[in-house]
């Protein structure tokens, strides 16, 4: 794994644009990649940079024909949607990262690039990729304890958790852009003294705070993916709230682990932070605990442990019906690190492919939810309220040990490290109606 830095993470580097250098998520270092339909042209979506509160739209930039000749190529496949063929190959990310980038910040270049330039808040984005196929992971070790310690509070890890990143196959066909609602399941649920189970909605509705793993080039059918190369088969990230509907899965799981509790509905963030932009932030693999076997060899790269982990702040704030009528803030619920991660990116793409699935364009993975292993880090409301034994209490008086109709999860995520301009992934929202 290699980690390449360049003139596009200079954090003295300004855009002519109004706004960048202060943004929160999109300056001029970042320039994630998305999908979004103008208002005046709604049946054509298109591919698009974030910069600031603007979207480049790719489609006019294209048609302008200014940029360098080595990123034309990059910029054809980047215009159109979905982003499958563009992320295919990763160089395609960089040339187009480095020619937007003096576009962006060359003063002589803004009366060209400028009619490029649409207002961010009135697109409407769709999902960044069309999605074959979605695999969750479960490599949050605390948040896996944590729900453990509520089913076997004696043995929380199950014997093959340390050995093996865990997973199952999501349902692709539901994942859906930020900002979707999310309608409440039915499905079929027992009670504890109940002797046969009912059909009916979903009451005990939660979030998983995790993130989006964008798969960029794939593998051949039969072929594996070395761990040493599967760094690069990343395209970037997003964020991922994987909503779960616990009482259903309570009784659905066994023997075969989650299906209808969880294939509902998946919202993601809908721009695509790119690994080169991420490259500041990479950190080494959090050490195993003592007495924690080593992965096994196929699992096992001296420069994933090294590099192989990313500094990512998470966090997810809760709005109330009751809340935004009187004109009150979410209220942070959560807050994590990436690094609680007990399996590497690179590791998942290894294991996912050892078997020889073959993974392609466009594929999402999910890390799992992400707890920090400390109070006020965890990733999801079965955490935080004990399995819904003990409420949680929100600023207003308001409680809640699962979602509401009405409740409104708003999800985000950022980088940050000093010597470098901090970077964010945008939100991941959804609100939950009946």
């Amino acid at each position: 794994m290699t980690i390449d830095l360049d003139f596009t993470h200079d954090p003295q580097a300004r855009s002519w644009i109004e706004g960048p250098a202060s943004h929160a998520d999109f300056p001029v270092q970042n320039l994630p990649l998305g999908v979004f339909a103008p208002p005046d042209d709604p049946d054509r979506p298109r591919g698009g940079v974030a910069i600031g509160d603007y979207v480049l739209d790719l489609e006019r930039l294209d048609e302008a024909g200014i940029v360098s000749p080595e990123a034309r190529l990059a910029l054809g496949l980047a215009r159109r949607a979905p982003l499958n063929a563009f992320f295919a190959d990763r160089a395609h990310a960089r040339v187009l990262r480095r020619a937007l980038f003096v576009l962006l910040t060359d003063e002589r270049q803004q009366a060209k690039v400028r009619p490029c330039l649409r207002w961010r808040a009135d697109m409407h984005m769709r999902l960044p990729f069309a999605v074959g196929d979605y695999t969750d992971f479960y490599t949050g070790i605390h948040h896996a304890e944590n729900i453990g310690r509520l089913f076997r509070p004696d043995n929380p890890l199950l014997p093959n958790y340390k050995y093996v990143p865990i997973g199952y196959h999501g349902r692709a066909s539901s994942i859906r852009a930020s900002g979707v609602p999310v309608r409440r399941p039915m499905g079929q649920t027992r009670a504890p003294d109940a002797a046969e189970p009912v059909f009916g909605p979903c009451k005990r509705l939660d979030y998983e705070l995790e993130m989006a793993i964008w798969v960029g080039e794939g593998n051949a059918l039969g072929h594996p993916i070395a761990i040493g190369e599967a760094g690069r088969h990343v395209a970037g990230l997003s964020i991922l709230n994987d909503w779960s509907a616990r009482d259903m899965q309570a009784w659905e799981y066994q023997p075969l682990g989650p299906f209808l509790a969880k294939n509902f509905h998946s919202t993601v963030s809908p721009w695509v932070v790119t690994m080169d932009a991420l490259a500041p932030f990479r950190v080494p693999q959090p050490a195993r605990p003592a007495g924690d076997p080593a992965p096994l060899p196929y699992l096992l790269d001296a420069e994933d442990q090294a590099h192989g982990a990313l500094d990512v702040q998470m966090e997810v704030w809760l709005s109330t019906v009751k809340m935004r009528a009187a004109g009150e803030a979410p209220h942070r619920l959560s807050s994590g690190p990436m690094t609680a991660m007990y399996w590497t990116m690179a590791q998942l793409v290894a294991h996912h492919a050892s078997n020889g699935c073959d993974l392609q364009p466009g594929d999402l993975l999910g890390t799992g939810t992400l707890t920090s292993g400390a109070p006020g880090g965890e990733g999801s409301l079965m955490e935080l309220t004990l399995g819904g034994k003990a409420a949680i209490t929100l600023p207003n008086g308001e409680k809640r040990t699962f979602l509401e109709d009405g409740d409104e999860v708003v999800m985000t995520a950022f980088a940050q490290r000093h010597g470098y301009a901090r970077i964010g992934f945008g939100e991941c929202r959804g609100t939950v109606v009946g």
